[in-house]
């Protein structure tokens, strides 16, 4: 069950809509207990269709992606000049860099184009980053930020959002030591809206790679304690999935939303089959995954690098 020990404007002990998808495609009744403020924000959302759940000009942003900086395309400076325009907290889900995770792909690759938002940026790592011995290049180029090396998961605060990145590349000891530390971190971070990435999806619909039931243990423990969105890379495309459980069952009320965003820079894939509850998917575009993180919700944009035709966005109220 989430913990209880909300902010004095969370969801209070009223029946309202919990969640309703403001993109067009999704739009979904739950039930909650809310503030009448929170009801008054919901049914706008409803009517309105763009307007946020909640609104503050000072709402924090993290925006980000995975598979970013392969010299051999354009993508990463694409993705970069994105982000020049996006204020807020930058977050990179795996695969840094390519092929090899070397200190001159960082040095150079990364560096020419995501490099310039580093002071700003909480990386994970990804497999191509292994490639070099230990992530050594990786844990040295991003430094403090990039949490403990060897293990590579930590924790944040933004605004009153929990933030967990988390390695999926882990040997199975110090997996079982990461899954450890997250039901203590969750533990000790009760708050009402908490989001975790990472590289390796447990679903997918992306050809190149697909779902990787590795990771199902990562979502049990975070669906425990009442998670909200849960962001990854590894395959090169834009996929948006219902709210979900571990085992992959929709469930409108705790469930989980997944959000694949390999598309920072790396040569983009295709789909294969869609995922049961895949609601969304882009292929053949780079872009950036934005989401405005307000106290009790969350407004999430897919701001692509090509012509703009392709847009996804909504917004959400978090998991009760």
């Amino acid at each position: 069950m989430r913990p209880s020990n909300r902010r004095k404007d969370s969801c209070k002990k009223e029946p309202a809509t919990r969640r309703m998808a403001t993109a067009g495609l999704d739009a979904k009744p739950k039930t909650v207990m809310c503030s009448a403020m929170n009801i008054a924000l919901l049914i706008a959302s409803l009517l309105f269709g763009g307007t946020s759940l909640t609104k503050a000009d000072d709402d924090p942003v993290l925006v980000g992606a995975g598979d970013i900086a392969d010299c051999t395309t354009s993508g990463a400076a694409a993705t970069a000049t994105l982000l020049d325009h996006i204020p807020g907290t930058v977050f990179t889900a795996g695969d840094n860099v390519y092929p090899d995770g070397t200190v001159e792909e960082f040095r150079t690759c990364y560096g020419a184009t995501w490099g310039r938002h580093l002071a700003r940026t909480r990386p994970s790592p990804g497999n191509h980053d292994y490639h070099a011995a230990d992530a050594r290049p990786y844990y040295a180029y991003f430094g403090a930020r990039a949490g403990e090396p060897g293990r590579g998961y930590y924790s944040y605060e933004l605004g009153e959002w929990h933030i967990v990145a988390l390695n999926s590349n882990l040997g199975a000891d110090a997996e079982a030591v990461q899954e450890q530390w997250l039901r203590g971190d969750l533990t000790a971070h009760r708050v009402p809206c908490t989001l975790a990435y990472w590289h390796h999806p447990l679903f997918s619909s992306g050809a190149g790679h697909g779902s990787d039931p590795r990771l199902r243990p990562l979502w049990q423990v975070l669906a425990e304690f009442g998670a909200d969105v849960v962001i990854n890379g590894h395959d090169h495309d834009y996929e948006r999935f219902a709210p979900q459980t571990p085992d992959g069952q929709a469930d409108a009320v705790r469930g989980m939303r997944e959000f694949v965003v390999g598309t920072g820079g790396a040569t983009l894939g295709v789909f294969g089959l869609p995922h049961a509850n895949s609601e969304v998917r882009k292929s053949g575009t780079w872009g950036v995954l934005k989401l405005t993180l307000h106290p009790t919700s969350y407004d999430w944009e897919f701001v692509s690098a090509a012509d703009g035709s392709f847009h996804d966005s909504g917004s959400t109220v978090c998991v009760p």
